[in-house]
C-alpha cells in the first residue's frame, strides 16, 4: 500500500511541478521556476520509490496518464484554457486507460 501512496505523491509533485513551469512563464519568474525544478525532483524521488514494487509498465502509465488528466483540468479552470468535447473525451479516454490498466483478470 505504501508504494501506491508514493506514486500518488509522485504524480502530485509532478502537477505541481507542471502548474509551476506554466506560472514561471518561461523560467522568468525565480520563486515559480525554483518550486518547479523541486517538484520534479520530489516526483522522480517518490516515483523511484514506487518502482521498488510496482510494475513500471503500470506506474508509469497511471503518472503520466492521471498527470496529464489533472494538468489538462488545471489548465482549463485555473487558466481559462480552451474547453472542447474532443478535450473532453480525451481527458476521459485517458482515465478509462488507467482503469484498465488496473483491472487484473
Amino acid at each position: 500500500m505504501i508504494y501506491w501512496i508514493y506514486l500518488i505523491i509522485a504524480i502530485l509533485t509532478e502537477v505541481v511541478g507542471t502548474t509551476m513551469m506554466k506560472v514561471s512563464q518561461g523560467l522568468t519568474r525565480l520563486v515559480p521556476a525554483v518550486l518547479m525544478f523541486v517538484m520534479y525532483a520530489i516526483s522522480f524521488v517518490f516515483m523511484a520509490l514506487a518502482l521498488k514494487k510496482l510494475e513500471v509498465s503500470t506506474a508509469y502509465a497511471i503518472w503520466s496518464g492521471l498527470g496529464t488528466a489533472v494538468i489538462a483540468a488545471i489548465g482549463i479552470l485555473w487558466f481559462q484554457e480552451s474547453f472542447s468535447i474532443p478535450k473532453l473525451v480525451g481527458i476521459v479516454l485517458v482515465i478509462g486507460g488507467v482503469v484498465l490498466l488496473n483491472i487484473k483478470i
